[in-house]
């Protein structure tokens, strides 16, 4: 069975625009999905790149125009100036940590937490949102608070296996074979090497 290993933040915006379209390719396929929600701004700073707010204004206003080409093309509520962004994303990165251990959903989880920042304005950092997010998605909203001291050492482990394996950032999808995607305009040669036509 096909295995993907997928690091993203729920910060991301280029994450929050892949949708579920990352899910549908593993359905396609038959393969397993392991969510590694990991700090992306720690590791920019380890591999060579920049948070957004660093980086040059010619590299801001691209970034601006791409996004909002993109989820116009993809048919997708976009908030380019999000009210809570940036934010602490570790809250809702364990609870999708004490999701995944418990079984469910997790892609569904993933992407409510995403629109809450991009499409919703809402604050991910809070437990009102986090909870909701979990109920949303099928969830018991007490198991992040259980997990926390388990997801905040799966965090900070998942940072330290980007690295080592050349995520550099998010989405980043890994097969087991040691292929890797970066972006999720990524998807489709994703799934056409998963169907060995790429």
């Amino acid at each position: 069975m096909p295995h993907i290993d997928y690091f993203f933040t729920t910060l991301s915006p280029y994450a929050y625009l892949a949708g579920d379209r990352l899910e549908t390719v593993a359905a396609k396929h038959g393969a397993t999905v392991t969510y590694k929600p990991f700090d992306l701004i720690t590791a920019f700073g380890r591999t060579g790149g920049q948070a957004p707010k660093d980086r040059h204004p010619s590299r801001q206003e691209y970034r601006a125009i791409e996004l909002t080409r993109q989820s116009k093309k993809l048919g997708m509520p976009f908030n380019l100036k999000p009210a809570h962004w940036p934010t602490n994303a570790a809250p809702s990165c364990y609870a999708i940590i004490a999701a995944q251990n418990e079984g469910g959903d997790v892609g569904k989880l993933c992407q409510l937490f995403m629109a809450a920042v991009w499409a919703e304005n809402r604050d991910i950092a809070q437990d009102d949102v986090v909870r909701d997010c979990l109920e949303k998605a099928g969830f018991n909203p007490d198991i992040a608070e259980k997990g926390m001291l388990q997801g905040a050492d799966t965090f900070a482990r998942n940072l330290e296996e980007a690295v080592e394996k050349g995520v550099f950032g998010a989405p980043f999808y890994i097969l087991d074979d040691g292929q890797k995607f970066w972006g999720q305009d990524r998807l489709e040669d994703l799934d056409l090497v998963m169907a060995g036509k790429l």
